[in-house]
């Protein structure tokens, strides 16, 4: 892999194991906002007056939560209300690195099934011993230089 893009998914890897603990804390089934808020023995009321904001568009707010609709921005504002910091973050489902040997797995079965499909036709056909280990150089030839169709192929 090129130093650059090595660097990158290095401080990424990093950041996103930070949050890995993260990736499984479920959402209260009222939503951060308003759990947060009943938690703290704040009304709707008072919960909007710290926000500049009448009591109707508490409700939505917390509503648009539960739903997905609410912005980023809104979710900051509430949660400085609450005296919260608002934490956003994606968190991979494997590390990065994984995903990547994953993809580039997935594009060297096409490649080699491509030119296993030719050299067949030409009576040239490799034994399971070599496709194996021409699999395996693939795959980490197309790691280390991370082309930029990497991400083109269907997974």
């Amino acid at each position: 892999m090129v130093g650059w893009k090595r660097l990158i998914l290095e401080q990424m890897t990093e950041s996103t194991e930070r949050l890995r603990p993260l990736r499984d804390c479920g959402v209260p089934v009222k939503g951060w906002i308003r759990a947060i808020r009943e938690a703290l023995g704040m009304s709707g009321t008072q919960f909007a007056r710290r926000l500049s904001v009448s009591g109707s568009r508490v409700v939505t707010l917390e509503k648009a939560e539960l739903d997905g609709g609410v912005t980023i921005r809104s979710m900051r504002k509430a949660a400085e209300a609450l005296d919260c910091v608002f934490v956003y973050g994606v968190v991979p489902r494997s590390n990065l690195e994984e995903a990547i040997r994953l993809q580039a797995q997935i594009v060297a079965r096409q490649r080699l099934k491509r030119s296993g499909h030719t050299m067949l036709l030409e009576g040239q056909q490799l034994s399971e011993e070599a496709m194996r280990k021409a699999f395996d150089a693939t795959v980490e030839e197309l790691i280390r230089t991370m082309p930029t169709d990497l991400w083109d192929a269907p997974e």
